[in-house]
């Protein structure tokens, strides 16, 4: 083994640790948590986590043999099973992406109605289509026997077959493609578009009631107001970082691998063992990057990874000091002066709703 393919190794192998630990932990959270796996985006979640553990667990093992032998698995059928494995999840994966990007638009264009338009089982029969999806691709590749070893990718996958059958495995090629990647980039693009149109809107609401405050708190001290803009910056510019991290790592892991597959087609074309390689190397890593983009760095599942630390190490909380108790008295007390209204505060009530976005802000 040389070092293009030591180091291709290694690098599937770091792969392969995060996609194990990283969806395992999304799969522990949602079963910790009834308020995350009841949601509809939750059981999306779970499908998307399940098929990229079970890529991790059953397929990339054997792609990483096949990087250090050379060869394929030699027990009979395994390549063809595992090469059917490969095309379901990776079909199945992109779909789920997919059906994320439009569940996020519309939690986020219509959020008092979203509880209606897409329920668990709206969801589940959204993932059933999917699956049907996937599946009918990957049948139809077994049955035609176009499932085997691939020396130009080293694992079980499809393989050219021999040259009567090339025109059509070269259309059977370009539609799962054209399914299983060009329409969820479409659905990708466009859903995020409209999610960041109405960010956009938002940030634009929230940057008038920022200034009015700034306006209306003359004596407020200079730094405090400089932190009020440069947060105003950093909201602007974060929902279209999110959205541009969630396009670019669907194009870098899976558009190399797409390319190359039909580059193959051609004739003239001979795939590069080591180029082959990184760019299955490249889709393997969209089951370690996904846990983090939809899942792990989520409030919600930070909150609950804390939850399930605590309860690990078999910490309790702390009873409240005497300084605490005078705090939630004052905060008491506070929501039971907001809760009776007083005359000569309904001027000022209006004016503090506006002031309390730029107060969060600072601290």
């Amino acid at each position: 083994m040389g070092l293009g393919e030591t180091l291709l190794a290694g690098l599937l192998v770091m792969v392969l640790a995060v996609a194990l630990l990283s969806n395992a932990l999304v799969l522990l959270c949602c079963a910790y948590s009834s308020k995350l796996r009841t949601r509809a985006s939750g059981v999306l979640l779970v499908n998307l986590s399940l098929g990229h553990l079970l890529l991790a667990a059953l397929d990339m093992p054997f792609t990483l043999l096949g990087v250090m032998r050379g060869r394929p698995p030699s027990a009979p059928g395994a390549c063809q099973a595992i090469g059917f494995l490969d095309t379901f999840l990776a079909s199945n994966a992109a779909l789920s992406v997919a059906a994320l990007s439009a569940d996020q638009w519309l939690a986020v264009g219509f959020p008092l109605r979203y509880a209606g338009r897409l329920r668990p089982r709206d969801a589940g029969l959204l993932l059933g289509c999917a699956w049907g999806q996937s599946l009918v691709f990957s049948v139809a590749a077994l049955g035609c026997s176009w499932l085997g070893y691939s020396s130009a990718f080293a694992s079980c996958s499809l393989r050219l077959p021999p040259e009567p059958e090339r025109p059509r495995f070269a259309a059977f090629t370009a539609t799962l493609h054209a399914m299983g990647f060009a329409l969820p980039l479409a659905v990708l693009c466009l859903t995020s578009l409209r999610v960041h149109r109405v960010a956009r809107s938002h940030c634009q609401r929230m940057d008038i009631v920022t200034m009015k405050a700034l306006m209306l708190l003359a004596d407020l001290h200079p730094s405090v107001r400089q932190r009020c803009l440069i947060q105003q910056k950093r909201r602007r510019h974060r929902a279209t970082r999110k959205i541009g991290i969630s396009i670019a790592s669907f194009l870098i892991c899976f558009a190399p691998y797409v390319v190359t597959r039909l580059a193959e087609l051609a004739p003239f074309v001979t795939v590069n063992a080591h180029w082959g390689i990184l760019s299955k190397c490249l889709t393997y890593s969209k089951a370690a990057a996904d846990p983090f983009t939809y899942s792990l760095l989520r409030r919600s599942f930070r909150q609950v990874l804390a939850r399930m630390a605590r309860r690990l190490l078999k910490r309790t909380p702390r009873p409240a000091s005497t300084h605490n108790s005078s705090l939630d008295l004052a905060s008491m007390v506070q929501q039971v002066l907001k809760r009776t209204p007083h005359p000569a505060s309904t001027h000022n009530s209006s004016l503090d709703a506006e002031n309390d976005s730029c107060l969060q802000q600072t601290h």
